[in-house]
C-alpha cells in the first residue's frame, strides 16, 4: 500500500461514494486520495485540477472519453470505478493498486533485467493494447503511471490525460512528461496512440538503465535529445532491444502499433491484425507473477513484485516457456563470452598485462584526445545562444510590489521575477546568469523586437499585444480584471459599484471604463500613484479600485494589516505571456514545458501565496492553455 498522508485543511471529506480517509499523493493532474465505500471497497479517487465547461457539447465529449476509459478490459489495468465531472468537485475514482510506482522501486533498489523486466514489458505491453482497443490513448505514459502489484504491472491513469487536455484549462496539447513525451508531442503535431508506443518504449529503457533514455539536466536539453538523439538501448537484453528501438522511432508513421508489440513479445506473428482477447488473456497470463513464491527478505511474506517465479512454470503458455528456455540458455552463453571479453579488454591478450593505446607513428606515444566538435544547433537561436553565454536578458515592468518591484542597488522582487529566474532554470541558465532589465509599460514588445532583452514578463496580456513584433510563450498567468475593496465591504457583484466610489489613475482606467460602459454609475476619485489609490481603499475616503486583480493584490498586499480583498468581479480574462522574438518556435515551446513543469510540481502556487497573502485574493492555480507556437 502507498505511504498514506492525512488530510489537509481544505480537503473534501467525501468525493460521491467514497469517504475520504487520507492522501495517496498529488500531481499536475489533481489530488489522489484513499476513498472508502460503505461496503468496504477501496478506491484511489483523484480529484481533478480542472473546471470543466458549462457548455452541454464540452460535457458530452468529456462523458464519451470517461465512458471509453471505463470500457477498457481490466488486461494488466486499474479499473475505473465511478466519475463525476459534473459537480464542482470532479473527480474520478479507480480500482486501488497495492503496489509501489515502477519509478520508486527502480529508484530504490535499481535496475530490472531478466525475468522481472520481461514480465513488466509483457504486462505494460497487454495494458496499452487494451487501452488502445478502447479506442483512447493513455497519453501520458510513464513510469510513474506503471504500479507493481503483488501479482504483477498495472497500468493507472489512462485517458485522464486527454479528458483533462480537451477541457482547456491545465494542459497543452503536448500533454505527457518531457523524458517520455514523443517528438510529435514536442512539436504540437496530431498526438494519439503513436505517443503511448514511444513512451512504452522509453519506460522500458528507464527500467532496464535506471534512467530514462532522453533526461537531461533541463527541460531543453531533454526535449532536444528527444527530438534530435538516438537513445542507448546498451541496458536492454538482445531480445527485448530491437522491440523497444522500433518503438522508439522519431517518425510516429514507422512505429509498430501496440498490438504487434505485443504480439511480438509473446512469441507469435507480428501481422497487421488486432491482438485477439485470447493474445490479451496470455499476455495478462504471462505477466502475473506466481503467488507461491515469496521473498524471504520480506518481513511481511507478501509477494515480491520483482521477484522471478519459476521460468518454466506449467501454468504459463507454451510460447512464453519456450522462449523463457531460449533466453535462460542464451544468457547463459552470453555470461560466458562477456566474461572472456571483458578479460580481454582489461588485458589485451588472454593472461597478458593491460594494453596501452598508443599513437600509429610510434608505439610508445599515447593517442592524442579526439579534437572538440561544435556542438549541434539546438534549433532555436535563443536557446544556442543561453547554451553557449550561460546569459538570459529579461524585461520586467518594475513599480508593481508584489508582482514586479525594482529596488536601488538590489535585484528586483516579485511573483514575475521569481517565475522568469524559475524559467530561466529550466532553460538551463545559472542564476548569476539571469539578467533583468527593467522595460516601460508602452516598450514591452519593442524590446524584444530590438534586441534589447530576450524575453519579456512584464504583465502582457497575449490578446492585446502586439503580435507583429514579438511571439509569445505561456501564459504564465490567467489574470482577470477586478476591484480592490475592503475585506468588510459588500461588493461581490458588478451592480454593488453602483453610486460607490472608485480610486482611478489620472488620465483614466480601461477596467473603470469598461463598468461604466455595462451601465454601472459610479463616481471618480483621481490620484497619480496606484498606491495611494490602494491606501484611499483601505482609510474609507474611496470603495474600490480596479485594475488586473494580480495587480490589484500586489497593491493590497503592500499594506500590511488592511483587510483588503479582490471582490472577485472576474470581468475579463487576461493571459500574461512570454514575449520573445518572432521565428523561434523551439524556444517557444521549450518555455512552454517549463511553465508547465511549474504548475505541475506546485511552484506556480506556491510563489502566488509567498507574494500574495497578506490580501483577499482568489488567485489562478490550474495551468492554463498553452499558446501554439507556430
Amino acid at each position: 500500500m502507498p505511504e498514506i498522508e492525512p488530510l489537509r485543511p481544505g480537503d473534501p471529506p467525501r468525493l460521491g461514494d467514497f469517504t475520504l480517509r487520507g492522501r495517496l499523493g498529488e500531481g499536475g493532474q489533481g489530488v489522489v486520495y484513499l476513498g472508502e465505500a460503505e461496503d468496504g471497497r477501496r478506491a484511489a479517487v483523484k480529484l481533478l485540477h480542472v473546471r470543466f465547461t458549462g457548455e452541454s457539447h464540452a460535457r458530452s465529449r468529456f462523458a464519451r472519453e470517461l465512458a471509453a476509459a471505463r470500457r477498457v478490459d481490466a488486461f494488466c489495468t486499474a479499473r475505473v470505478l465511478a466519475a463525476d465531472l459534473d459537480g464542482e468537485t470532479p473527480y474520478i475514482a479507480s480500482e486501488l493498486i497495492d503496489g509501489p510506482s515502477l519509478r520508486r522501486i527502480v529508484e530504490r533498489d535499481g535496475p530490472l533485467g531478466g525475468e522481472a523486466l520481461e514480465r513488466l514489458a509483457t504486462g505494460t505491453a497487454t495494458a496499452l493494447t487494451a487501452i488502445h482497443h478502447a479506442g483512447i490513448a493513455h497519453r501520458d505514459f510513464k513510469p510513474d503511471n506503471v504500479l507493481l502489484a503483488p501479482d504483477g504491472p498495472r497500468v493507472v491513469d489512462f485517458g485522464i490525460a486527454k479528458i483533462i487536455d480537451e477541457s482547456g484549462t491545465i494542459t497543452t496539447r503536448a500533454v505527457g512528461t518531457p523524458a517520455y513525451m514523443a517528438p510529435e508531442q514536442i512539436a504540437e503535431e496530431r498526438v494519439g496512440r503513436p505517443a503511448d508506443v514511444f513512451a512504452w518504449g522509453a519506460t522500458m529503457v528507464f527500467a532496464a538503465a535506471g534512467r530514462a533514455p532522453f533526461a537531461a539536466e533541463t527541460i531543453v536539453a531533454t526535449l532536444n535529445r528527444v527530438v534530435n538523439h538516438d537513445p542507448d538501448l546498451g541496458a536492454l537484453p538482445e531480445e527485448l532491444r530491437p522491440i523497444v528501438a522500433h518503438c522508439l522511432n522519431k517518425d510516429q508513421a514507422l512505429r509498430p502499433s501496440m498490438d504487434e508489440v505485443l504480439k511480438r513479445l509473446l512469441g507469435h506473428p507480428a501481422d497487421d491484425g488486432e491482438a485477439s482477447r485470447e493474445e490479451l488473456a496470455e499476455g495478462a497470463q504471462a505477466a502475473t507473477l506466481d503467488l507461491a513464491r515469496t521473498d524471504p527478505r520480506n518481513p511481511s511474506n507478501q509477494p515480491n513484485p520483482l521477484k522471478p517465479s519459476n521460468p518454466s512454470s506449467p501454468s504459463d503458455p507454451p510460447a512464453v516457456r519456450r522462449r523463457r528456455r531460449a533466453v535462460a540458455g542464451a544468457a547463459a552463453v552470453l555470461a560466458v563470452i562477456a566474461a572472456a571479453l571483458l578479460a580481454l579488454q582489461l588485458t589485451g591478450t588472454p593472461g597478458g598485462t593491460a594494453a596501452i593505446p598508443s599513437h600509429p607513428a610510434n608505439p610508445a606515444t599515447p593517442a592524442p584526445s579526439p579534437s572538440p566538435t561544435k556542438r549541434p544547433s539546438t534549433g532555436s537561436r535563443l536557446l544556442d545562444r543561453i547554451r553557449d553565454r550561460h546569459v538570459i536578458r529579461v524585461g520586467y515592468r518594475g513599480g508593481l510590489p508584489g508582482v514586479a518591484l525594482a529596488r536601488k542597488k538590489r535585484p528586483p522582487e516579485g511573483f514575475e521575477i521569481d517565475v522568469a529566474r524559475r524559467i530561466a532554470g529550466e532553460l538551463g541558465v545559472p542564476a548569476k546568469g539571469v539578467r533583468f532589465v527593467r522595460v516601460g509599460y508602452d516598450e514591452r514588445e519593442a524590446a524584444v523586437q530590438r534586441g534589447d532583452v530576450d524575453i519579456v514578463v512584464a504583465t502582457l496580456p497575449i490578446g492585446t499585444a502586439d503580435h507583429s513584433r514579438a511571439a509569445f510563450a505561456g501564459p504564465y498567468y490567467v489574470a482577470h480584471r477586478d476591484v480592490l475593496v475592503r475585506a468588510g465591504a459588500k461588493i461581490s457583484k458588478l451592480s454593488h459599484l453602483r453610486g460607490r466610489t472608485m480610486c482611478v489613475m489620472s488620465g483614466g482606467s480601461a477596467t473603470a471604463a469598461m463598468i461604466r460602459d455595462r451601465g454601472v454609475r459610479f463616481d471618480t476619485l483621481e490620484d497619480t500613484d496606484l498606491a495611494k489609490c490602494a491606501a484611499r481603499v483601505a482609510g474609507g475616503t474611496a470603495d474600490a479600485m480596479p485594475g488586473d486583480d494580480l495587480v490589484l493584490a500586489g497593491f493590497g498586499a503592500r499594506l500590511r494589516g488592511a483587510r483588503l480583498k479582490v471582490a472577485g468581479l472576474r470581468l475579463t480574462t487576461e493571459r500574461y505571456g512570454v514575449a520573445l522574438r518572432r521565428g523561434d518556435p523551439v524556444a517557444c515551446r521549450a518555455i512552454n514545458a517549463a511553465i508547465g513543469a511549474l504548475y505541475a510540481d506546485g511552484t506556480i502556487e506556491s510563489l502566488l501565496e509567498e507574494h500574495f497573502s497578506g490580501v483577499g485574493f482568489r488567485h489562478e492555480t490550474a495551468r492554463p492553455r498553452m499558446e501554439s507556437c507556430g
